[in-house]
């Protein structure tokens, strides 16, 4: 988990009210003081940079996006963006915290609600979202993969989630479980220091190293009737699954930007060649833009519009966002040659970032898959 950041801010009191906003220059400033000094070892080493997490919650970067901030959609994936084009590891955790955030504000339960959300969404808390087997699950890809056996009080959860982020020992998350003998399932938030619950590490990866990402294991664990943010899942999807896929806009815009800034870095030196290659930054500038204001033109819609019309206007950005950032990130590649790499380039980092855009859940695949059954209803 490595030593905390440069920039240490204490964590505010956890039912304080998050700022609505934060100015763009105090952001800025924490990027480049709390972030970018971490971001090599971050991607090399595997650091979680868990100071600037809660730092970043202190400036209301995981609250913009909720009701008390009037759903502001676009400032939220802004914010996430920003973070990304410096370190999209550190851009995926703050994604993690949004839709843990995201959740809990459509939850039905007023008690876990009003007990949670102040928490994550000031930063004194962090968490993950353990929700990439349930949205395979309601694809038709794979099952769920924890069971829950009803007991007074609340369940007793067994089995194991292989891939959960933005996690560490006092961290919390959200899952969706299967209930034994019902067609009914759960979503219901784990502590991650709860009795009958443990972290076990995943294999090295190539990228995202520095995201908090671990294996989730239940054995008869007990999670309280008190963290459950929905009894009934099937009723909560509908209102949470737009802002779920959109959010996640904010990594591949922040990839894209980043590539597009190496590209122009490039033009010093390697203009006269570069200007052969096929993408070129301008023009990566401009669809960078149309899918900004589709972004925006989507986020002020997805609070109050749980159709299936909507979802799938959502899923297509999603999707056309993941081929740009492998474009750009391709492109950035190219124009920084040989330089491109070096260990510490940023144009190899990108190259790997962009990927993890296209394959994390909705991947690619999973998107067209279900556009086909949405096309098909």
């Amino acid at each position: 988990m490595g030593a905390t950041a440069d920039i240490t801010v204490t964590a505010p009191d956890a039912y304080s009210s998050p700022p609505a906003t934060a100015r763009t220059a105090d952001l800025q400033q924490l990027i480049a003081q709390g972030l970018a000094p971490h971001t090599q070892t971050i991607d090399r080493q595997g650091y979680y940079p868990s100071s600037f997490m809660h730092s970043l919650g202190q400036l209301g970067g995981y609250s913009r996006h909720l009701a008390s901030n009037g759903h502001a959609f676009y400032a939220a994936v802004d914010t996430m963006a920003q973070v990304s084009r410096e370190c999209m590891s550190t851009g995926f955790c703050v994604w993690c915290q949004d839709a843990l955030g995201w959740y809990l504000d459509n939850s039905d339960e007023s008690a876990v609600r009003e007990r949670w959300l102040p928490q994550f969404a000031s930063g004194a808390r962090l968490g993950g979202t353990g929700l990439s087997n349930a949205m395979k699950h309601l694809a038709g890809i794979e099952p769920l993969k924890v069971r829950l056996t009803r007991v007074a009080g609340g369940y007793i959860a067994n089995g194991t989630l292989p891939w959960v982020s933005n996690l560490g020992p006092e961290h919390v998350f959200a899952a969706v479980f299967e209930l034994e003998g019902s067609e009914r399932r759960v979503m219901a938030l784990t502590e991650c220091h709860q009795p009958g619950f443990t972290l076990r590490a995943c294999p090295e990866f190539i990228a995202l190293e520095g995201s908090g990402t671990y294996a989730c294991h239940f054995r008869d664990s007990f999670i309280p009737d008190a963290n459950v943010i929905s009894h009934d899942v099937a009723q909560l999807i509908p209102r949470i699954r737009s802002g779920f896929v959109l959010l996640q806009m904010g990594m591949g815009l922040g990839v894209v930007q980043a590539c597009i800034n190496i590209m122009y870095a490039t033009r010093e030196t390697h203009h006269h060649v570069n200007g052969f290659l096929d993408e070129q930054p301008e023009a990566l500038e401009e669809e960078l833009n149309d899918a900004r204001r589709a972004t925006r033109l989507l986020g002020s819609e997805v609070a109050g519009d749980h159709s299936d019309t909507l979802f799938a206007d959502v899923l297509q950005l999603r999707e056309g966002s993941s081929h740009l950032a492998l474009r750009a990130a391709q492109g950035a590649m190219l124009h920084a040659g040989a330089r491109g790499y070096l260990a510490d380039a940023p144009a190899q980092r990108k190259l790997r970032e962009a990927y993890f855009v296209a394959i994390v859940t909705p991947a690619i695949k999973h998107i067209r898959k279900e556009l086909a059954r949405l096309e098909a209803a």
